[in-house]
């Protein structure tokens, strides 16, 4: 089960919503769902987690780039929302489509041998999905969630992320 939220900056602290991510498809799209979230302009945070596997935070201040961070790129990676965040980091095309077509009952293309469900997902290039934590670690470093605070969340991140920011109570309001 997902669970995705904004925190919007504002004069008066921080404003949560809960987010439907049913008609993002890109990390456009969701750079776009928080900026229209945001107050003048101001930082938005995109909070998204996957139960105990994964959990990921996307930072948008104004028009610049996202700034992305993922817990486990790997098991994001092999879900539909870590997607979005793990094919921007890896520097997949985010235009290419699966054709479902050519998939086997299996879910593995004709004449593709089956992945080992322990197996690292691949990038289209090839190359691993890190088992690990991917993106930028310090996006949060001037709201009070420091690189090495970051790394060693775990469990209940996105509430230790909520606490540090000062906004568990509007993050749980949503939840």
């Amino acid at each position: 089960m997902y669970f995705a939220a904004l925190l919007a900056r504002t004069e008066d602290g921080w404003e949560a919503s809960d987010t439907e991510l049913d008609n993002v498809e890109t990390l456009t799209d969701l750079a776009d769902l928080a900026r229209e979230a945001a107050v003048d302009d101001d930082t938005v945070v995109a909070l998204l987690e996957q139960e105990d596997a994964w959990f990921g935070v996307v930072r948008v201040d104004g028009d610049d780039d996202p700034r992305i961070f993922v817990s486990n790129a790997a098991a994001a990676a092999r879900s539909s929302y870590g997607s979005l965040l793990t094919d921007e980091l890896l520097g997949r095309d985010e235009t290419v489509e699966d054709d479902l077509d050519s998939l086997d009952l299996d879910g593995t293309e004709d004449g593709e041998p089956e992945r080992d469900d322990e197996a690292e997902a691949n990038t289209d290039n090839g190359s691993p999905t890190p088992a690990g934590p991917l993106g930028d670690a310090g996006l949060l470093d001037d709201l009070g969630v420091g690189e090495k605070e970051l790394l060693a969340l775990d469990g209940d991140a996105l509430s230790e992320i909520a606490d540090a920011l000062g906004c568990t109570d509007v993050l749980e309001a949503v939840r």
